[in-house]
C-alpha cells in the first residue's frame, strides 16, 4: 500500500537564477529561492559562506574575515572559479 498520501507535500522549488545575492536590498535577491536550503559548490568544494554568486561569469563573493565596511556590513571579496548552485535535499 502506498503511504505517500500521509507524507507532507514538498513545495515546488523555483529555478536557481544565474546571479543570486543574499542581501535583500540587491536587485539580484530572490526571496522565493531562500525559502529552500541551497548550496554552492566552488571549484569542487562546498562553501557555506557565500553572500553572492554568478554561475555564468564564474565568481562568488565571500566575507573578508571580520572586516566591516563603513555601513557595518561584512567587506566582501570576489573569488573566481567554477561555480555550481544546487538545492540541498
Amino acid at each position: 500500500m502506498n503511504t505517500d498520501a500521509t507524507s507532507p507535500a514538498k513545495p515546488a522549488r523555483p529555478t536557481l537564477p544565474d546571479h543570486l545575492s543574499a542581501d535583500p536590498r540587491s536587485p539580484h535577491h530572490v526571496a522565493a529561492v531562500f525559502e529552500h536550503d541551497i548550496g554552492i559548490r566552488f571549484n569542487g568544494n562546498e562553501r557555506v559562506d557565500v553572500e553572492e554568486y554568478c554561475v555564468s561569469e564564474g565568481w562568488i563573493k565571500v566575507p573578508a574575515g571580520k572586516t566591516l565596511d563603513r555601513k557595518g556590513k561584512p567587506l566582501l571579496i570576489k573569488l573566481k572559479g567554477t561555480v555550481e548552485a544546487f538545492f540541498r535535499d
